[in-house]
């Protein structure tokens, strides 16, 4: 996925930035063995590379929670 500077995920609370990161903690540990997802959002506060990485997988997250609200729509509307 190509980052965009631009665009930065901003969770509205902790519970949220929970859920997106449970979104995606198995896939970005399984695609960095011997990393975690914890180990990156520590450095990204000094690392501009983490901080990216960290960006660009928060956006995979919102990505997967904006299907997942579609998904749901008819479910909830029935």
């Amino acid at each position: 996925m190509l980052s965009n500077s631009h665009h930065h995920v901003n969770p509205s609370n902790e519970a949220e930035r929970t859920y997106l990161e449970s979104l995606i903690r198995e896939d970005f540990e399984r695609c960095h063995p011997g990393e975690t997802l914890d180990d990156v959002k520590r450095r990204a506060s000094f690392s501009k590379e983490d901080k990216g990485l960290l960006r660009d997988w928060m956006a995979v997250a919102a990505t997967r929670a904006a299907a997942d609200r579609v998904t749901m729509l008819p479910a909830l509307a029935a």
